[in-house]
């Protein structure tokens, strides 16, 4: 996709264009671009940890694990791929976007939120990279784990990070596009090996769960995709106004599905021979264990570039928001800020914290509903408008259209904070335990989804202030359409 400076410049491989609505005369981005963008955004080993985490914490068998791996994607990158419609309408990204609901004020607060919650999915997968390189290491040339090269790794992978989303939209579709081929032959390999070497009659004779555990699976693992789901119009803005709608939700859940649901399959395969695999606090090293060195040391480098990129398209984003929050200073420069935090934190995950894996799921519980809040009040929004006002985004002033009252637009932020709220009260992780966590809605994990409602629900029933917004570029698009 092109990347040109707002003046005009040359195009370079360098991303410059920050916060400022992508111009039609730029937009020549293909949705089909998207698919090697959501499998890239995919490509974690984890996966397969969480998958195991099915089985052995959740008790499930392999056809709940499967209805689990499928239902999973589809609910979590629908949402990215309905709200990545956005990105298109205003050709900008999606914090950005976010103004004209919550007013230019108001936007700081759940920015704030969603900028900090990518602070941990960025040290997760930091880790996870560390963690890669730290197998390959042992695997290769026999060098054990040590404080001083839990140092030396995550400052190679969070460096590398920080190159790629530092060079922008560009950069990230072409490792996007290798990466998905590569690791998906791989995969296929990996695949090949655990069909002629696994149990299957220990697999296919394990008994069913409950189906409040399938449900709470799912929300597990589709926690990951509703955390992409504000940056979803991020890399839409690129495309053109007349891109299909329809096709851009499909990719989206096509790229995530063809990941998602071969990795969470595997994971399940792999647990029934390895129980202790969801528990361990090395999360990647397993797979050294499980495989020979000729598929393992390959594999692993793969993923390891795979975390690589899910790390540069968060932190790329993340440069987004943090421009909507006022930090002035170009996105590349942005980014660094969130590189800097996953280092000290990714720091105390791997020599302080005691269980990686319980962790995890705890970060991904609260981050569905952190993100919830947002999703409902911003996916309502989208069904009442046309488009979006490119200099009123931009313009932070009371002169904006998106000023609303004070700078708040009440109703966006009154929907936000009490399903904000409510989300909280259904849920349980290691440390944390709402009031409302033992009904059926908290059992089931599905406090992300209470969030949602709430706040859709909120949202659509309060009276709307209108801001008058002068649209300068394109034919306005039916609000709420997916025809085109």
């Amino acid at each position: 996709m092109p990347a040109e400076p707002a003046d005009g410049a040359a195009e370079t491989a360098i991303e410059t264009r920050g916060l400022e609505p992508v111009p039609d005369s730029e937009r020549s981005g293909r949705v089909r671009e998207l698919v090697p963008t959501w499998v890239a955004a995919n490509i974690s080993v984890l996966l397969l940890t969480m998958g195991a985490g099915l089985v052995i914490f959740n008790k499930l068998n392999i056809w709940q694990v499967l209805v689990v791996a499928v239902a999973a994607p589809v609910v979590s990158y629908g949402l990215v791929g309905l709200i990545s419609i956005a990105g298109k309408r205003g050709g900008a990204p999606g914090m950005a976007l976010s103004r004209a609901v919550f007013g230019q004020r108001g936007n700081l607060f759940p920015g704030a939120l969603i900028w900090v919650a990518r602070w941990g999915w960025e040290t997760i997968n930091a880790v996870s990279g560390a963690y890669a390189v730290l197998t390959v290491l042992d695997l290769l040339f026999g060098v054990r784990s040590s404080t001083p090269l839990i140092v030396v790794t995550l400052l190679f992978f969070v460096g590398c990070t920080f190159v790629v989303s530092g060079l922008g939209i560009n950069a990230l579709r072409v490792c996007s596009t290798w990466s998905t081929y590569l690791f998906g032959a791989f995969s296929v390999l990996v695949l090949g090996y655990l069909l002629f070497t696994t149990d299957w009659s220990a697999v296919f004779g394990k008994p069913a769960g409950s189906s409040a555990m399938m449900i709470a699976g799912i929300g597990t693992i589709a926690a990951g995709g509703i955390s992409w789901v504000p940056s979803g119009p991020d890399f839409t803005r690129y495309l053109p106004r007349t891109a299909s709608s329809r096709g851009m939700v499909g990719a989206t859940i096509g790229g995530a599905g063809v990941v998602v649901l071969p990795m969470v399959l595997m994971g399940a395969v792999m647990a029934v021979g390895t129980p202790d695999l969801a528990t361990a606090q090395d999360p990647v090293s397993f797979i050294g264990e499980l495989l020979p060195t000729w598929i393992a040391v390959p594999y692993l480098l793969i993923a390891l570039v795979g975390m690589l990129l899910i790390n540069s398209m968060s932190m790329y984003s993340a440069g987004f928001t943090a421009q909507t929050l006022g930090i002035k200073v170009p996105r590349a420069w942005a980014v660094s800020v969130n590189a800097i935090i996953s280092l000290i934190f990714g720091f105390l995950l791997m020599v302080v914290a005691t269980s990686f894996f319980g962790s995890f799921i705890s970060f991904l519980t609260l981050l569905a509903v952190a993100f919830s809040a947002w999703i409902g009040v911003f996916g309502v929004d989208m069904l009442r408008r046309t488009a979006y006002d490119g200099p009123a985004l931009l313009d932070t002033t009371r002169t904006s259209a998106y000023w609303y009252k004070g700078g708040f637009a009440w109703q966006a932020m009154t929907a936000w904070g009490l399903a904000l709220v409510v989300g909280l009260l259904f849920t349980k992780v290691d440390w944390f335990g709402g009031p409302l966590a033992s009904t059926w809605i908290g059992e089931n994990g599905l406090g992300w989804a209470a969030g949602i409602l709430t706040s859709a629900a909120l949202y659509a029933v309060l009276p709307r202030t209108a801001p008058v917004e002068t649209v300068a570029t394109g034919e306005p698009e039916l609000a709420g359409s997916l025809s085109n």
